[in-house]
């Protein structure tokens, strides 16, 4: 493979949730929620009623919109309802409020606001093709408790690519996933309200997208890193059955698809109300925490969002086995073939754990050096299952300090040779067996972000380690403004970008990423090739260097 050299998890079992996310928040909310000198639309017909959006730069955005009712007081861990009519003409010209999530510059304080069931439409300002715009609806990262819609800018996807992009905000942390037996002998949908929040906002794109000039037959789903895991986790859905016919997912298929997750990834409703995992904390013990010892349905819906969101594990939150938003896990669900059937795209990025490296050592003062790297593999080791010592030497002779030397700049070889063992045992083995069940059934496109050039997120280009191709950095080449802040690409990442856009918007078109001009990416099936998304020119690399590169085979699908 040719490698190309150059954004919160703290570690697998502790946090996957982007720092940078909860982190620009406040600074993001003050850029980019004021779209600026712009002229107003003409009026679009919802089953609403009548909104009014803006042209911005050769677009038209249309921002805020409530597609179901504010889940607040008695409505908090329902199923969404449907908003209110407008009264008059809806003014969709700025952000709703993000959702309920910690505040990262004030411990114990919040962001946002249970009210905040939005979404955004960015239209291209040109005549709709005869059957509409192609429809991409964007579920956004931040480990399922932080984050937001309108911290991405589509605009590069939506003039590039001539598609609708659809930003959508979802309720977050306890507030979205959440099992207690009170509330769920309420008898109705349980646990997962995030996941039925995106749900409810892709029925509204389905019923309203041509109103703006889309074809609600083409509608793709797509996310990062959380927002992945929501796009496999909607693709395992029954209830999300025929609301979309398409699907990719970025850095989505992690604590999943190896059997050594399967006791703490997502999990039955059961176990979430009174056992609890690493990923999804038990009820009972969580209302005893905010103060509910009577465990009852009234005392968690009196206890302030607040409360909540400081009661949370700093964790990655997973969606629940709750019967009927998810009746089996997806990784059962694409096994067996009991899933919405649509194309889909699923990649990685080669070296996505050294995010988690930055973040548990570097960005904590305590730069990770080589003597301590035996250590360092056995804790990572021990956070999901009990080792012995014996297989904590196999994987350290399997990932030897030799093998990783530091570039010209760095003096250490251990942050890179655990970024390798994590990518390898959490993103990239997880995958690959989600490739292997999807190509099956389905058309199946997947690809490895390999540009070691990448622009690192904000506060991690001063590492004792090269940040790389570490999680989230395909974001810069798929949107034009992330957070507020503009990307800054090289000539030859510019082509990528370009490449990439392409690739996920004619996806979007035809349920197939190639189109003339652009490299031939090859289905994942009976040739079993990934994309490798290198700079400038993507090019195919098989599945065979894939796994020996990642080691999959050979040690991760027996551990």
């Amino acid at each position: 493979m040719k490698r190309h050299k150059g954004w919160k998890v703290r570690s697998v079992a502790v946090e996957i949730v982007p720092a940078l996310i909860l982190a620009l928040v406040t600074l993001a909310a003050a850029v980019v929620c004021s779209p600026g000198i712009a002229a107003a639309r003409p009026v679009i017909v919802t089953d609403q009623g009548p909104l009014r959006g803006l042209t911005v730069s050769g677009e038209q955005q249309f921002l805020g919109i409530p597609y179901a009712a504010p889940p607040v007081g008695s409505l908090r861990w329902l199923p969404p309802r449907p908003p209110a009519r407008f009264k008059g003409v809806f003014q969709a010209t700025q952000f709703g409020s993000a959702c309920t999530q910690p505040n990262p510059n004030a411990a114990g304080s919040t962001l946002g606001s249970e009210d905040c069931l939005t979404l955004n439409i960015y239209v291209p300002d040109i005549e709709p093709p005869p059957h509409g715009f192609p429809v991409m609806v964007w579920i956004h990262g931040g480990g399922l408790t932080g984050g937001g819609g309108f911290l991405y800018d589509p605009t590069s996807l939506v003039q590039k690519g001539n598609v609708i992009v659809v930003t959508i905000n979802y309720r977050l942390g306890l507030l979205g996933f959440f099992a207690h037996p009170a509330i769920d002998a309420e008898g109705h949908l349980n646990a997962n309200y995030g996941l039925m929040d995106q749900q409810f906002a892709f029925d509204w794109v389905r019923r309203n997208i041509g109103a703006f000039g889309g074809d609600h037959k083409r509608v793709t789903i797509f996310g990062e890193s959380a927002g992945g895991i929501s796009v496999l986790s909607n693709v395992a859905s029954p209830t999300a059955a025929g609301l979309f016919q398409g699907a990719i997912t970025e850095s989505g298929a992690v604590i999943q698809f190896q059997d050594y997750f399967d006791p703490v990834s997502i999990v039955p409703l059961a176990t979430t109300e009174s056992i609890g995992t690493p990923f999804v904390p038990a009820g009972t013990a969580l209302a005893d925490k905010v103060g509910c010892s009577s465990q009852t349905a009234e005392c968690l819906r009196a206890t302030s969002a607040a409360t909540l969101v400081e009661a949370e594990p700093p964790s990655l939150l997973l969606p629940i086995v709750d019967g009927a938003i998810l009746s089996q896990t997806p990784d059962a669900a694409f096994e067996s073939g009991a899933f919405n059937r649509v194309p889909v795209i699923n990649g990685m990025n080669h070296d996505e754990y050294r995010l988690l490296v930055a973040l548990q050592y570097d960005l904590t003062g305590n730069p990770l050096t080589d003597a301590q790297y035996p250590d360092a593999v056995a804790a990572l080791l021990n956070q999901i299952r009990t080792v012995s010592s014996s297989f904590v030497q196999a994987v350290l002779a399997l990932y030897p300090l030799s093998n990783y030397p530091p570039p010209t700049g760095y003096s250490v070889s251990a942050p890179l040779a655990l970024g390798a063992l994590g990518t390898d045992y959490a993103w990239e083995c997880p995958a690959r067996n989600a490739d292997l069940s999807l190509a099956k059934y389905v058309a199946t496109y997947t690809y490895e972000f390999h540009d070691e050039t990448a622009p690192p997120p904000p506060g991690f280009s001063s590492l004792s380690f090269p940040f790389g191709d570490g999680h989230g950095v395909v974001l810069p080449y798929l949107f034009s403004s992330l957070f507020g802040v503009t990307p800054t690409l090289t000539s030859d990442q510019r082509q990528l970008s370009d490449t990439m856009i392409g690739y996920w918007t004619q996806f979007a078109k035809a349920g197939n990423p190639n189109s003339e001009g652009a490299p031939n990416w090859p289905e994942y099936g009976a040739t079993a090739q990934f994309q490798s998304l290198v700079a400038p020119t993507p090019a195919p690399e098989s599945d065979a260097t894939f796994d020996a590169d990642h080691k999959c085979s050979l040690f991760w699908d027996t551990f």
